[in-house]
């Protein structure tokens, strides 16, 4: 099939795979098998060595997202945090020039990063989940406790995930105004909503023992687990500045509706707890930040319907939010 008969869509991906055949040559693996993860922000793509047997994942970079110094501060972080906190993290495979993000020439240059492979799986939703995210909660902590001390090089640069990059005039995923389903019924909901999240962040402040550098994307499709049930966090794309109970929020992405949720959140809590301290006014707006983020998951799915997790929940997953968004407005949650 020639590109011209494919798609806008397909014709993209096409595209992409053909730089991620690239990296992989300028990678010194030109004999390498070039398989797609998945594709969201950015497209993921397993590397089979022949000559080796060994296995890598090469991420292909959207193209405007980040900036190359900006790549590079993800890095450097999710390194500190498995050097210095114990966090499993992939590391970071090196071009042979020693680039630690390619980037691929063309009409369009895309930058590139190649990660070692990790073992594991994305955990189970079936009765363990509540205990994991006990685990789950303790990592986080260690994390949050991590930035906490942690002193970035100068030239660290990261965006935030504050009320206005999130919902405001940036609404760096897209507005959810434009959300799929988002009809005058649903908007004046939402709109509703969205005042209420304005107003409470603004009085829950941005304090250091509230905001700091967090993952900003903790859902279970980023995490891998092992026999010893302790997770490996991957995926430090969307990692930024932002509220601390934003990475709970990120953790319940897509399961907000699971009756299983209080459970959940309370063994977060108590696995948090075990690490670094969370005070009761902090516990009091956990569902201002799931709300928070549920509010941007709807502009996200208007903004991505060719990602398959996007496509599949639609215009159900705003009709969903309007309801949680009643039940939050009205103190029931």
């Amino acid at each position: 099939m020639r590109v011209h008969d494919l798609s806008a869509g397909e014709a993209v991906l096409a595209r992409v795979h053909d730089v991620a055949r690239e990296a992989a040559v300028l990678y010194g693996l030109r004999d390498a098998e070039v398989t797609l993860i998945n594709v969201s922000e950015n497209a993921t793509y397993r590397i089979d060595d022949p000559a080796t047997g060994e296995r890598r994942v090469l991420r292909v970079h959207r193209l405007g997202y980040h900036a190359a110094p900006a790549i590079l501060s993800e890095l450097a972080w999710l390194e500190a945090l498995r050097r210095e906190a114990g966090v499993r993290t992939p590391e970071v495979i090196p071009a042979p020039g020693g680039e630690r993000v390619l980037t691929v020439p063309g009409a369009q240059p895309r930058h590139c990063v190649l990660f070692e492979f990790l073992p594991g799986a994305e955990p189970s939703r079936d009765d363990a989940l509540v205990a994991g995210f006990g685990r789950l909660g303790a990592l986080t902590a260690r994390m949050h406790r991590h930035t906490r001390a942690w002193r970035p090089p100068a030239w660290f640069t990261r965006f935030h995930w504050d009320h206005d990059a999130a919902l405001g005039a940036e609404s760096r995923w897209g507005r959810w105004q434009e959300g799929m389903g988002v009809d005058e019924q649903a908007g004046a909901v939402l709109g509703r909503l969205d005042a209420e999240l304005r107003g409470r962040l603004r009085r829950f402040g941005r304090g250091p023992e509230r905001y700091g550098l967090i993952h900003a994307d903790l859902r279970l499709a980023n995490l891998l687990v092992t026999g010893d049930g302790e997770p490996s966090v991957i995926d430090f794309d969307d990692c930024g500045f932002g509220w601390h109970l934003y990475d709970l929020a990120a953790a319940l992405s897509f399961i907000e509706h699971d009756p299983r949720v209080p459970e959940l959140v309370d063994s977060w809590l108590r696995g948090y707890r075990t690490v670094a301290p969370l005070s009761v006014e902090d516990e009091a707006e956990v569902w201002t930040f799931v709300m928070f983020r549920r509010l941007l998951l709807v502009a996200w799915i208007g903004t991505h319907t060719g990602v398959e997790i996007a496509a599949e929940l639609g215009a159900a997953y705003t009709e969903g939010t309007c309801e949680l968004a009643e039940r939050y407005l009205s103190g029931a949650l």
